[in-house]
């Protein structure tokens, strides 16, 4: 059996895991075995910022994109979709590199929840202070 040749790029943002492949194709987008659009809830504003490291190269249409993408929300998965795509794009033609840089989508987002501390509330909530 032949398996196609592809690139992969991995991407995490908050609890977020994406691991994307990029075959050569029509331009395709599969998110965890569904198309994208169906994944995203029909949400065509997550779909536009994962698409936008491909518009910015101009590749829209020359790969076919895999996903696989655990934990989190869909807003960290979104943004863990979108850096996995933009490494896999460097990976493949590394001449993107500066360009995807510049417009900043080869950068991780390191913001992460802070944990709860004992005997406060939340991670930083107190109880009110009362003189007497």
């Amino acid at each position: 059996m032949a398996t196609k040749k592809y690139t992969y790029g991995l991407g995490r943002r908050k609890s977020a895991t994406a691991t994307a492949r990029l075959y050569k194709g029509k331009g395709e987008i599969t998110i965890n075995d569904k198309p994208a659009l169906d994944y995203l809830s029909n949400n065509k504003a997550y779909l536009a910022e994962i698409t936008d490291p491909l518009a910015l190269a101009g590749k829209q249409k020359e790969y076919d994109i895999t996903i696989l993408v655990k934990g989190g929300g869909l807003a960290g998965q979104v943004d863990a979709i979108k850096l996995a795509i933009s490494k896999a794009l460097v990976t493949e033609a590394p001449d993107l590199r500066a360009v995807l840089k510049k417009a900043g989508f080869t950068s991780r987002d390191p913001r992460e929840k802070e944990r709860k501390k004992y005997g406060l509330r939340s991670a930083r909530k107190k109880e009110q202070f009362s003189k007497r």
